[in-house]
């Protein structure tokens, strides 16, 4: 291999490294924010956080995909984070930006290598926005089951 490709096979790990990484540290910090509130997104803001079943599914299932309908007045960068629990453990934790220009698909797929097939679980999406701290402001919520 030549010099030149190396350099260039290098360069794209470390791009797609910065953008797996990068959105997973941001998404590590917590924040002020007050669940199911206004969460510092200012005076009369409202926001909203609906679930919706995709590929034809009547309820959240194991390996099934949800999205969301996402509305809010506080941001025009909202975030919806997911996190899912199988009695006490941890088995999911995902992120998608609802606006244009964000990365990946607006979808989240209900499964994860901690996943125990047969086993239900239960799920809380957070609608939230960054502050220029970094720091999760929290708008809504939304909880879930899903089955196993």
């Amino acid at each position: 291999m030549t010099k030149s490709r190396h350099v260039a096979r290098i360069a794209l790990f470390a791009a797609i490294a910065a953008l797996v990484l990068v959105p997973t540290a941001l998404a590590g910090k917590g924040g002020g924010g007050k669940p199911g509130g206004g969460g510092g997104g200012g005076g009369g803001s409202s926001s909203s956080l609906t679930l919706v079943l995709m590929d034809g599914a009547t309820q959240a299932a194991h390996n099934g995909r949800v999205t969301f309908n996402v509305s809010t007045t506080a941001t025009d960068r909202p975030f919806v984070g997911l996190r899912c629990w199988q009695g006490t453990n941890f088995v999911y934790d995902g992120y998608v930006g609802y606006f244009p220009g964000a990365l990946f698909d607006s979808w989240f797929t209900l499964d994860s290598p901690y996943w125990a097939d047969g086993v239900q679980a239960s799920c809380t999406a957070r609608l939230f926005y960054y502050d220029r701290r970094g720091n999760q402001n929290v708008l809504t919520e939304q909880s879930f089951s899903v089955a196993p």
